[in-house]
């Protein structure tokens, strides 16, 4: 029976069309954003895990530039306990040939209060960004290195310490030798303070070394979790065409379709000519 107040096949085929253009829209947006999930709407389990695990890369980021700044700091220490343990040596052969009775003590003093004071220098000199870990009142540093977030979602930080070394002090040390009065005695301690040198420039390369390991760890978890976050939100490209191409075809058949229907109505006029 043919109705001229409803028109079943035109509601029919203006639903279908209805349903094939708000998946194309989907499609296009996949297409245009290169994600299939956007908004929380399009699909929110996914979309508030992914949120999160985004919020951890940008967290992480910021990590990498702390632990940036942390190996920036303790290279510039290591290099300068290592420069002190050369001017050291250097000091020790002068005190060495100052043992001797046939030498000129005072010319020997004199280069190595000229090394004490290249000592001190390149200890004072020993910072990056206002932090020196080489002085007597220096504080140890802690290096921010990790996001810690447990099962339940409560988030903590760890740090790296770096243990400052008091090199200072053997500036004071060396300072105070005088081997025109007391050779031997210089020549006792000077051993401690090369010891002691060697054992800072150590203690700063383990820690550089363990820096170097979690910077290394921090880019490639950050790319594993960027890798992550794609597999739940970037769209399939190749599959998102081939689906837009099928839905303008789709689009084009349910505009004939409902053509076709609202042509119906019209026929009824023939029934009446």
């Amino acid at each position: 029976m043919s109705s001229l107040l409803t028109n079943t096949a035109a509601m029919t085929a203006l639903q279908t069309l209805k349903g094939i253009n708000k998946n194309l829209g989907m499609v296009q947006d996949q297409v245009s954003t290169g994600k299939k999930i956007n908004t929380a709407k399009d699909n929110a389990g996914i979309w508030a895990v992914s949120s999160v695990m985004d919020s951890d890369v940008k967290s992480f980021k910021a990590i990498s530039e702390s632990i940036s700044l942390g190996q920036a700091t303790v290279a510039v220490a290591r290099n300068a306990a290592e420069t002190v343990k050369d001017l050291l040596v250097e000091m020790k052969a002068l005190i060495v040939t100052a043992q001797g009775e046939n030498v000129d003590r005072e010319k020997l003093q004199n280069d190595i209060t000229q090394l004490a004071g290249q000592i001190e220098s390149t200890v004072n000199a020993a910072q990056f960004n206002g932090k020196n870990l080489l002085l007597t009142a220096s504080t140890d540093m802690n290096v921010l290195a990790s996001l810690d977030r447990d099962g339940t979602g409560t988030v903590t930080v760890s740090n790296i310490t770096v243990v400052a070394q008091d090199v200072e002090a053997i500036f004071t040390a060396v300072d105070a030798y005088d081997v025109e009065a007391d050779a031997a005695g210089a020549l006792t301690d000077i051993e401690d303070q090369i010891q002691a040198a060697i054992d800072a420039a150590a203690a700063f390369g383990s820690a550089e070394k363990r820096l170097d390991i979690q910077a290394s760890f921090v880019g490639k978890l950050i790319d594993s979790m960027t890798s992550g976050i794609g597999a739940l939100v970037d769209a399939d490209m190749e599959a998102a065409s081939a689906r837009l191409n099928a839905l303008v075809v789709q689009q084009q058949l349910g505009l004939q379709a409902l053509s076709i229907a609202n042509s119906n109505s019209q026929g009824l006029l023939s029934l009446f000519g």
